[in-house]
């Protein structure tokens, strides 16, 4: 699998450095934002030529549409020279063709607004320059956070990324609030000799940008294919029955993962089945409260007010509590609410066994019960201890009841 320096170094000529598998991890690759000319690789050629290409810098980090002119045979995988606002960058074409339309389309870019065009064909020396460049990132962003922290900024340097010519170097910061860095930028200019421009993006674009593995060991979604952030609250966790623990939710920038989003669409239609205001049952004997539903299953579980809080849990199916709620409604009230508790074996028919002992088990994890520690073995410990002790002092015991048994017989004999 591809790991963080591999995706974000490159060797000679834009291959991967580090794992040596020249791009192919089992992951889909080690480059970010990877997309699949399948057109170009099939060999078809396009009877009406699109003079739009999508080129592709710093592996995935940065891309932009280019004018590719008709007269220039540049297709998907070559490193080109593109025009830059000062002077010129250097990338690779990740998509030609007619699929580039459909990603102007995705990407809501109109076509005329496209006025940037492709130089030429890169050749070896601007190959060598682009990878003096890129060594040269790391260095630079160690320095330029030594800079901010002896300005006292409240702000840190996430990437840095140097143009093809090595004119120009942009800095991408995050910081929680607006940062006066006109005196930084007075500092880097003197430091660098480079044209410098400061640009702030948020926290998940910063992860984005440097890489990484996430918790289910797959590339994090944000740096290969997820390209809208949408916002991501704890109740997309709650409708899931997930514990609201910032540590589990939290991804590697810190925000709470993406993937939170994916399947709430599926688990809203889920709790459509639901019945609503479903909180409280009204039973003879007592108040029955609803602790957690599980909606695979369509159970949903009460505990009653006159246990304690980690009493029993009775699972209840969504026809019963729609059956109790109408019941509640003209004013009725069930006798027993173990019998009216779903039963998943046969075999247990007393509800006792039935009833459901989770120790509060909101989240499905079972609390082991602690352990009591035996005092037989310190005892042994003190015991061997003492004996130890009793052992070093017998030599010195000896010596003072022979010296008093010498002093007793002299003053027998006096």
């Amino acid at each position: 699998m591809s790991c963080t320096g591999c995706s974000c170094r490159t060797g000679t000529l834009g291959a991967a450095a580090g794992c040596r598998n020249k791009g192919g991890c089992l992951t889909g690759g080690c480059n970010r934002l990877n997309t699949f000319d399948w057109l170009t690789r099939m060999g078809i050629d396009d009877v009406e030529r699109f003079d739009i290409v999508e080129v592709s810098f710093k592996h995935g980090a940065r891309k932009g549409f280019y004018r590719n002119p008709l007269h220039k045979r540049i297709t998907t995988g070559d490193w080109v020279v593109v025009e830059a606002q000062a002077g010129y960058d250097i990338g690779q074409v990740s998509l030609s063709g007619e699929l580039v339309r459909l990603q102007l389309r995705k990407r809501k870019v109109q076509e005329e607004h496209i006025q940037a065009r492709i130089i030429r064909k890169a050749h070896a020396r601007d190959m060598e320059k682009l990878q003096h460049a890129r060594q040269l990132e790391k260095p630079t962003m160690i320095r330029a956070r030594a800079i901010a922290r002896t300005l006292d900024l409240e702000m840190k340097i996430g990437d840095v990324e140097y143009q093809g010519d090595m004119r120009k170097a942009t800095f991408y910061y995050t910081a929680e609030g607006r940062v006066d860095f006109r005196e930084l930028i007075r500092h880097y200019a003197r430091e660098f000799r480079v044209k410098i421009e400061m640009r702030q993006i948020g926290a998940r674009q910063e992860s984005a940008r440097i890489g990484g593995l996430g918790v289910c060991g797959r590339e994090l979604c944000c740096s290969t294919w997820l390209t809208s952030f949408k916002t991501v609250t704890t109740a997309a966790a709650r409708y899931q029955n997930l514990a609201i623990n910032q540590a589990k939710l939290s991804g590697q920038c810190g925000r709470l993962k993406c993937c939170l989003n994916y399947e709430l669409d599926t688990y809203l239609e889920a709790l459509k089945h639901f019945p609503e205001k479903a909180e409280t049952l009204y039973m003879a004997t007592a108040k029955a409260t609803l602790v957690k539903t599980d909606i695979f299953k369509g159970l949903m579980y009460y505990t009653l007010d006159k246990d304690s809080v980690r009493g029993k849990l009775y699972p209840l199916t969504i026809d019963k509590v729609k059956q109790i709620l109408e019941m509640n409604s003209r004013g009725e009230k069930p006798e027993n609410i173990a019998n009216l508790q779903y039963i998943e074996n046969d075999e247990l028919s007393d509800t006792e066994e039935a009833a459901y002992d989770f120790e509060d088990n909101v989240t499905g994890v079972i609390d082991l019960p602690i352990e009591k520690h035996k005092r037989k073995r310190r005892r042994k410990k003190k015991q061997s201890a003492n004996q130890a002790k009793q052992e070093v002092n017998q030599p010195a015991r000896k010596k003072k009841n022979k010296r008093s048994n010498k002093r007793r017989s002299k003053k027998g004999k006096e």
